[in-house]
This record gives structure tokens, sequence and C-alpha cells, in this order.
């Protein structure tokens, strides 16, 4: 835990004695009264706490300075095939940590259909996940997340366009296709431009779903020669697309 991060209607409040951060700061890190340590509002500003008070019943009476902007967001947006749940909840820690924009969600003609059931989009383990992220990552904001049924309904609404996570110039849009890719990620110029990223299941894209990207705008491309496990591709896709578009320099 890198950072101790607070919801905005948390501040002022004492942690409880039960709460993980208090678990973290006294037990982990070692604080007492006097000590300060980094933190950050969600959606908010970055800075220090200071431990004012240990209670006798164990909550944590805290203040905050915070004067600092969170990282910049990364302006790459990807949609992504429903994977397992236990792999849904590493993957949004992991895209979070990496600061992407956006995440979508997608049902696609080879996934499991019962995977768009996850309890972890209604009982708060998604966001949970996200929250896990960022706190790693030093960040205060999360990746806007949104789920659609199929690739129709989200290439129909392309989100990217308009609403909350919205891409403010036209961005390059890019499928990752490792059976019948158009070109490599390696071969993928350097721009200056924003991206989307759509990653299919573990099973791949159908030809139906092929002539729906391709008609929307996106351009196919491989990441190798090996089948990969949901989570690996979005990481890898993330990855080489940050290094395009100049994000990791």
């Amino acid at each position: 835990m890198n950072l101790i991060l607070f919801e905005v209607d948390e501040v002022g409040k004492a942690l409880s004695r039960w709460d993980d951060r208090t678990a973290h700061l006294l037990k982990v890190l070692r604080k007492q009264a006097g000590d300060t340590f980094d933190a950050g509002i969600l959606g908010g500003g970055l800075g220090t706490g200071k431990i004012e008070s240990v209670r006798l019943d164990g909550s944590v009476v805290y203040s905050l300075d915070l004067k600092d902007d969170p990282p910049a967001r990364v302006p790459v947006r990807m949609g992504v095939g429903f994977p397992r749940p236990i792999q849904l909840r590493r993957l949004l820690r992991d895209l979070s940590n990496m600061g992407l924009l956006a995440i979508d969600l997608l049902g696609t003609d080879l996934g499991e259909k019962s995977y768009r059931d996850t309890k972890l989009l209604s009982d708060g383990g998604a966001r949970a996940a996200l929250i896990e992220g960022a706190v790693q990552a030093r960040d205060t904001r999360l990746p806007v997340l949104r789920s659609y049924p199929d690739i129709a309904a989200w290439l129909a609404e392309r989100p990217w366009e308009k609403g909350p996570g919205r891409i403010a110039l036209a961005p390059l849009l890019v499928a990752a296709d490792n059976v019948l890719p158009e070109g490599s990620f390696a071969n993928l110029a350097p721009t200056r431009r924003s991206m989307v990223l759509a990653v299919g299941s573990e099973r791949g894209w159908t030809n139906h779903e092929r002539d729906l990207l391709e008609s929307a705008g996106f351009t196919r491309l491989s990441l190798g020669s090996r089948a990969l496990r949901t989570e690996t591709a979005c990481v890898a896709a993330a990855t080489l697309a940050m290094e395009k578009i100049g994000e990791l320099g």
C-alpha cells in the first residue's frame, strides 16, 4: 500500500481500528502519533497525512495536507472480452495501476456467457480492484469502467467519442488479433495520437466480429504467435500502446 487513499466523505473522520489502512499504518509502517504518511483523496489531490493521535479504542485521528496533482491519465482506452471473474479482478487492478483512461468490458461471440454475470460489477469488488491498482501507482483517479453486451453495442456507442473517458482527438483504433492479423504491433509507427485497444476473449475473435471491427475503423495487429491469457494480452497490448504513443519516455 504505497498510498493511504481516502474517500471524499471520509475526510475528517477517524480511521477505525478495524480498517485495513489503520493496520497498514500502525503494524506494517509502524507509524505513531506525530508521524507522516503519503496520502490522497479519491479523485482529488496528493500529499501527506499526519497521525494526530491514536485513541484508546485503536482508531486513528489524522490530518491531511494535499497540494499535489495526481499523475496524468494515459490516453488509452481498452475494450476487453469478459474474462473469468478471478482474472477480471487482477486485470482491473493492473490496468488501473498502469493509468489507463477507461476500461470497457465486452461480451464476445466466443467468450463464456456466464462471465458477464460476475458480481464484481455490483458488489464493489471491481471498484476495490481499481482502487488497489491506483494506490500501488500513487494515483488518486480511477479508469472509467463500463460494460457492454457485445462488440456491436460497443462499436455503435463509440464511448471514446463522448461522455466519461472521452478522448479529445481522433484516436488510433487497434484490435489485438494473433490469428488473422493485418500487421504487427512491432511494426506500428510511433504516433502522438491516443489509442483505443480491443482485446478479445482467450478464444479470440470470430470472423463476424472482425468484420465489425474493420467496419468501425480498427486495424488488427498481432501480439505474436502464442495464445495468451486475457490478462497477459491486455497488459502486453497496453504496454506496447503506451510505448508507441510516447507514454514510456
